[in-house]
């Protein structure tokens, strides 16, 4: 299995930056990121006592209800799952994986 490093260019948009597909200890492992809608969140805990990789903690901030919604501390493990998604009562959090970059093509031509 070749390895292929993809170009640092996928970004995201809830701030965790650049995410790409990175080598893992069976190949490459898709990565993910999360979507968290504090508002509706009621901290129930359940993201992130599933999370497969350990991507979530209770943050000491709160919402408006006078919850704790869940924040990012690992988003570089995300694997885009959604189990978090899955488990949430509340639908406050949305996994999902990032779309990898097609391999480049050696000696394409250009036609």
């Amino acid at each position: 299995m070749t390895h292929i490093t993809p170009p640092c260019n996928i970004r995201i948009h809830n701030g965790f930056g650049c995410q790409a597909a990175t080598r893992g200890k069976w190949g490459i492992m898709a990565k993910g990121a999360v979507k968290i809608v504090v508002e509706r969140c009621k901290a129930c805990g359940f993201c992130v006592e599933f999370c497969p990789t350990k991507v979530l903690a209770l943050s000491s901030a709160f919402n408006s209800k006078g919850y704790h919604p869940p924040r990012v501390v690992a988003a570089e493990k995300c694997s885009g799952c959604d189990l978090c998604g899955m488990y949430c009562p509340d639908f406050a959090i949305f996994g999902y994986r990032l779309p990898q970059p097609a391999p480049a093509k050696e000696g394409s031509d250009a036609r």
